[in-house]
């Protein structure tokens, strides 16, 4: 399938931007027809760019599959790590509070970092962060060292996060939905593979959680390759030898603007007048402040899920693995949605009516976790994991809802960090509900609470309209 869709991403980047950010007519248009030695040379160029444009594919694919491991690995082990560290159910809720603060705290850097070092390099790095926050964290010492390790790990996935939308849209302007749905299959798989089998890999390392969550900073040590192909394919025609347009073409290679077939002169328009656009100011927008605050309350329902929805199972008698097998059909259901949702959702004018469909799946999931957590596990697991598909339809959104590449890095950088300061306080109120109520009736009907507005600013966010032309205003 990869393949495939790097052939037609290929006949995709045919297509420039123009000033605004839009996609342009074609290079054949603007430039004039090449001649001579630039003849010679088109299939070697053409060749160039498929290859950068499949390894772009790939290093897509295995980022996302490092963006949830970090979290759904710890909450199948919870009560291990919890015991080991000696913490109580007030300390664990912070520990699940960890991520969406990391992501909004770290996750506004990272436009200004991309425009600093470029796109593909702050990803790169990001990486490599989350590969030693991995590493560490279970070895470091203590609940304090812990907590260190795990928003160094995080750090990584809060840049990666905002940018991944960034570059599907340079990249990828006209395949927006479907390379949303790619990038959000393969972040729905590492979630689930990593709720699956942690406990399994766990108990065939003899049983230690250390091991059991150190061991994904292999997966994550994998993402770093193509990143790096990346950044060094930015570099590598940079010397003497190379020509002007050569190191420009490499650049925006690694950089994720779309520059096959253009010409020098047009490339370097359509960088002057993106420069050029003010930047917008996003606060006087409605529809990103309805995608932030949806952004957050799904957030606040995907991180309480990942956290604490094996634990729910476990305190109802369903054994350690058994419970992690729920998460992971939990996880699991974004594979097929994750790719099929955001193909629907740029299909349609307004999105709020799969807005309305993921809520009352959500509503029925938590009804059933409440009345009879043992008895219908698995149809609770899937209903819950319908509802978190919730995030690839928010991701969409912002693409869909900024007309240039500069407003959806704007809108993603807002929309993700104000959402995950406001899925911060979630967690940590389910693991102090839980602490002194003694049950789970507080904390789900807290859940099934959170779900209403969830859907109602869902259906604001999905109207047919842009930041630019709301924050113009």
């Amino acid at each position: 399938m990869m393949g495939s869709m790097a052939s037609e991403e290929t006949r995709t980047l045919k297509s420039t931007t123009n000033g605004s950010g839009n996609v342009g007519s074609s290079a054949a248009n603007e430039a004039p027809a090449p001649t001579g030695k630039r003849t010679g040379k088109q299939p070697r160029e053409a060749s160039t760019h498929a290859w950068t444009t499949r390894l772009l594919v790939l290093g897509i694919v295995l980022a996302a599959l490092n963006l949830r491991p970090a979290i759904t690995s710890l909450g199948a082990l919870l009560e291990e790590v919890r015991d080991g560290l000696g913490m109580s159910g007030s300390v664990a809720g912070l520990l699940t509070s960890v991520p969406p603060l990391c992501f909004a705290v770290f996750g506004i850097m990272a436009p200004r970092l991309a425009r600093r070092f470029g796109p593909a390099a702050v990803v790169c790095a990001g990486m490599v962060l989350i590969t030693a926050g991995l590493l560490v964290r279970p070895y470091i010492g203590g609940t304090a060292g812990f907590l260190v390790g795990s928003a160094l790990a995080l750090m990584g996935i809060a840049v990666s996060n905002v940018l991944m939308p960034v570059i599907v849209k340079r990249w990828f302007p006209d395949r927006v939905g479907s390379m949303t749905g790619l990038y959000s299959m393969a972040l729905a798989l590492g979630t689930a593979s990593a709720a699956a089998v942690t406990v399994p890999i766990t108990d065939a390392l003899g049983g230690s959680w250390r091991s059991g969550l150190a061991v994904w900073a292999a997966l994550a040590a994998a993402a770093v390759l193509p990143w790096i192909a990346l950044v060094r394919h930015r570099e590598a025609p940079s010397g003497p030898e190379a020509s002007g347009e050569q190191r420009s073409r490499a650049r925006e290679a690694a950089d994720g603007t779309p520059a096959p077939g253009t010409s020098t002169e047009t490339r370097a328009r359509a960088r002057e007048a993106e420069q050029a656009q003010p930047v917008l100011r996003i606060t006087r927008s409605r529809t990103a402040w309805a995608l932030a605050v949806f952004f957050g309350l799904q957030a606040t329902a995907a991180y309480i899920t990942m956290g604490w929805m094996a634990q729910i199972f476990r305190d109802a008698g369903v054994s350690a693995g058994t419970a992690g097998l729920l998460l992971a059909v939990t996880m699991v259901m974004g594979v097929p949605l994750a790719f099929v949702i955001p193909r629907v959702a740029t299909r349609l004018p307004r999105q709020g009516p799969i807005v309305i469909a993921l809520g009352v799946c959500g509503l029925a999931g938590y009804a059933g976790l409440y009345l009879a957590p043992a008895g219908g596990a698995w149809a609770w697991a899937v209903l819950l994991g319908i509802a978190n598909c919730s995030f690839p339809l928010a991701l969409t959104m912002v693409g869909m809802r900024a007309r240039t590449g500069a407003g959806v890095a704007q809108l993603s950088a807002f929309a993700q960090s104000t959402g995950y300061l406001i899925s911060i306080p979630g967690p940590l109120l389910v693991g102090v509900l839980y602490q002194h109520s003694g049950g789970w009736g507080l904390p789900i009907a807290l859940m099934a609470g959170l779900m209403i507005p969830q859907m109602a600013v869902g259906v604001l966010a999905g109207r047919n309209r842009t930041v630019e032309d709301e924050a113009a205003r």
